[in-house]
């Protein structure tokens, strides 16, 4: 239930359709050595360094950037460099993997050499003007940038960054004449619009701003930054009542966001809020973070953590270009790197607890459970009612068998629930239910189960969990596989659900049809040992007993729970004994009794 994509609140909501976005050489993601454990190319040192002859640090440093683990391949490459100076690709992926891993010094240090060699490099062009526009360098800003220009999306990004450097020169007429220039797809307006608005009203013409900001809400008014902006303007510029109006409609579409929270508690004070941009620098930064938060959506990846890694380099603290660096981490299976940016999420930003609960997850997906544990802790004492964070929590616990903790932990979360939001509510006594099935309390389990099944009547993972309790206890037969079959037919790929009514008829005794589904689950999810395992028991029971033992051996090999171990094991030197007492005895006993349900 809980997501750990924080994108649709980081994202403008803009369809690119039919964009060509540019790619950079190289897939490869930033990576620090303060945890080398926690990734597979261990970052290197400098003795590994100086031992590795230019073709060893070369092949180290591709490896590296399979693993997308940039600051190894970056060092690499560098070490390569070192002893081959002459050698253009050695320096084009040394450049491309410093910027990958934040080192923009390092990077335009590079991008510098290549320029020498290739004056028609864009990406080093646009590296060395965001580095001219840092230092205050504007002239020399324009004319970089505007030579990065390549397709639709870098002609906005280099269009937006060329008129925040004229404004930093001086000419904020200038500056708005040439992002008004730029012609191109059907979404270029919105940003041309924003970004023209904030050069305007930091020049001081704020109707003009709040004609281009009220042009761009019209345009999008379900886009954070545009609605941030016109919100801002109007508290200054009008009254607090129209920019409280703003927030709130956008609170109807993505409730609770917090930075829309803030400002609602600002304009209902009757603050005059500060524009979002105080400086060229800041600006040129929110169109960098603007267009790299929307890319990963499109396959743009590469090139969007270029734009969020010049974006932080102009502005180090952007909260929401830190989160969209840190969720692009977790889109690519490299939540070790997401950890160290959430980290850097200052204390004082809105946005800080989010960040702390998707460190939190990040932290336990990297077997630093204690600490991820501790940090949302902190987090539910601050606010007791934070049911995000409470989720979080007692996923984490649940996931990592501390069920007497997760039970108690969605109870929390269940004290404070809403009202009437039954179907979201649905999945609180679920999760609770598991807990408390797992720590040997069934009576408050089916209780749990049959809630979250009249909150939600056709959710297939609780039709599932209690259908098969049920029939794995040898109560309510019928009823528990007419729940396992719905399920099936709402998931007819999912391997576990298919399982699930595979053991169910190996419960019951009907030992082919246990094949027929098991054998189903097996193709598709033939990795569990679970499966195999069930799937070896069946086979055994219809004298297939080959078959079962190479079922058996395979569910030994993939690593089974360490309880289930010793008794696949038994099974391989033995094979399954008759045993009249069995739970598919009882189950057939209870059925021919009548008492099957």
């Amino acid at each position: 239930m809980f997501s750990n994509r924080f994108n649709r609140w980081t994202v403008a909501a803009i369809a690119l359709m039919g964009t060509a976005i540019a790619t950079v050489p190289g897939a490869v993601l930033a990576q620090t050595p303060d945890h080398p454990s926690d990734t597979a190319a261990q970052f290197p040192t400098r003795n590994d360094l100086k031992s590795l002859t230019t073709s060893g640090s070369y092949l180290a440093a591709r490896h590296a950037s399979v693993e997308r683990d940039a600051a190894s391949a970056a060092a690499f490459y560098r070490s390569a460099l070192r002893t081959d100076p002459k050698n253009n690709e050695l320096l084009d992926r040394a450049f491309i993997s410093s910027v990958a891993d934040g080192d923009l010094d390092e990077a335009v240090k590079l991008a510098e050499r290549i320029l020498t060699i290739d004056k028609t490099n864009r990406v080093a062009r646009l590296v060395v003007g965001v580095h001219d526009l840092k230092m205050k360098k504007y002239a020399t800003a324009q004319t970089n940038i505007n030579q990065s220009i390549r397709g639709p999306i870098t002609d906005l990004v280099a269009t937006l960054l060329s008129g925040w450097a004229a404004y930093g020169a001086g000419d904020a007429k200038g500056g708005v004449a040439t992002i008004d220039k730029l012609a191109g797809p059907e979404w270029y307006p919105l940003f041309k619009d924003l970004h023209a608005g904030m050069i305007l009203e930091l020049s001081g013409k704020e109707k003009d701003a709040g004609v281009r900001f009220e042009r761009a809400y019209k345009l999008d008014d379900s886009m954070l930054r545009v609605t941030e902006a016109y919100a801002r303007w109007l508290s200054r510029n009008k009254d607090s009542a129209a920019a409280t109006t703003v927030y709130q409609a956008f609170d109807k579409k993505l409730a609770r966001h917090p930075l829309i929270v803030e400002g609602l508690r600002d304009t209902k004070a009757g603050k005059k809020m500060p524009p979002l941009a105080d400086s060229a620098q800041a600006g040129a930064a929110e169109a960098l973070y603007g267009i790299g938060a929307t890319l990963p959506r499109r396959g743009g990846e590469d090139l969007a953590l270029v734009y969020l890694q010049l974006s932080l380099y102009l502005q180090p603290t952007h909260p929401l270009a830190l989160l969209s660096l840190a969720d692009l981490y977790e889109s690519v299976k490299r939540p070790q790197m997401a950890i160290k940016v959430y980290e850097r999420v200052p204390a004082s930003s809105p946005l800080k607890r989010n960040a702390q609960i998707q460190l939190a997850i990040d932290l336990d997906s990297a077997d630093r459970t204690d600490e991820a544990i501790k940090i949302l802790k902190g987090v539910t004492s601050d606010d007791s009612k934070d049911l995000e964070a409470i989720m979080a929590l007692g996923n984490i616990e649940r996931g990592r068998k501390k069920f007497g903790d997760c039970g108690a932990t969605y109870s929390r979360g269940i004290d404070v629930l809403p009202a009437g939001n039954d179907k979201a509510n649905s999945v609180w006594y679920y999760y609770r239910g598991i807990c408390e099935e797992r720590s040997k309390e069934w009576s408050k389990a089916e209780a749990d189960m049959k809630k979250a099944l009249e909150l939600q009547p056709d959710q297939p993972h609780v039709l599932n969990y209690l259908g098969y309790s049920w029939i794995d206890q040898g109560v309510n037969l019928d009823e528990g596989m007419k729940m396992i079959k719905r399920a099936v037919e709402q998931r007819p790929d999912d391997g576990y659900i298919v399982d699930s009514l595979g053991w169910a008829y190996y419960r019951i005794g009907n030992y082919e049809e246990a094949v027929k589904n098991l054998e189903r689950a097996i193709d598709l999810k033939p990795e569990d040992p679970t499966i195999n395992d069930h799937l070896g028991d069946a086979y055994w029971r219809v004298g297939r007993t080959l078959e079962a033992k190479f079922q058996w051996a395979h569910a030994r090999d993939l690593k089974p729970e360490p309880e289930e171990l010793p008794k696949i094991e038994a099974k391989l030197t033995n094979g399954l004994t008759d045993d009249s007492n069995s739970s598919a005895a009882q189950a057939d006993k209870k059925k021919d009794d009548g008492k099957g349900g």
